[in-house]
């Protein structure tokens, strides 16, 4: 399963900036990068994608790919829905609650079954994903700019399931200890971020 995800890992990172410079006209290439970097903008998204990709990596299995594709899919429709102009309540809120919860799943080593993992990041994803939308710049393409927050969601997610594979094989003792101190420090700089919104 490791080579699997370092290959997938391995096309993330090498096709995302292949992906920003491929267009012809600079506007559509400016329009990529300003959705890329989006994700990268708010210690929030960065926290809760990377915990995504983590908590993927603790279930292991089918969840490995399942849950950070649940995530960016369901992110990805909300984005559309944030672009059109349609609004969502507390959306700030569900940002901050996402990254106190899934820091939480990672400090308990919350197991359960794919299917409700699945259920719970797609219900976080909707409020990344609209904040993604509604944040576009006027006149910037939908198209680049969503195809850019797609990819940097799926490179932190990457990231965070590298990260959780690494923290796996540093031993039961080990892994567990790293595991429960860094999502206590994600759940607190959650619970600090829905202070300050």
């Amino acid at each position: 399963m490791n080579r699997y995800m370092l290959r997938f890992c391995t096309i993330v990172i090498a096709f995302a900036p292949v992906a920003a410079s491929a267009h012809v006209n600079a506007g559509d290439t400016r329009d990529f990068v300003h959705g890329f970097s989006h994700p990268f903008s708010g210690i929030d998204h960065m926290l809760a994608m990377v915990a995504v990709g983590l908590f993927a990596a603790h279930l292991g299995g089918r969840a490995l790919w399942l849950v950070p594709l649940t995530f960016v899919s369901v992110m990805a429709l909300a984005g559309i829905v944030g672009m059109t102009g349609v609004q969502l309540p507390f959306v700030e809120i569900g940002i901050g609650i996402s990254v106190v919860v899934l820091g939480l799943a990672i400090a308990l080593q919350l197991s359960v079954p794919t299917l409700v993992a699945m259920g719970l990041v797609g219900f976080f994803a909707i409020f990344h994903g609209h904040a993604h939308g509604t944040e576009m710049s006027q006149g910037v393409s939908g198209v680049f700019y969503g195809a850019g927050f797609v990819c940097a969601t799926t490179l932190l997610h990457a990231m965070g399931v590298g990260l959780g594979l690494a923290i796996g094989m540093t031993g039961q003792v080990y892994s567990r200890g790293i595991a429960q101190i860094g999502g206590a420090i994600m759940a607190i700089a959650g619970g600090a971020i829905l202070t300050l919104s």
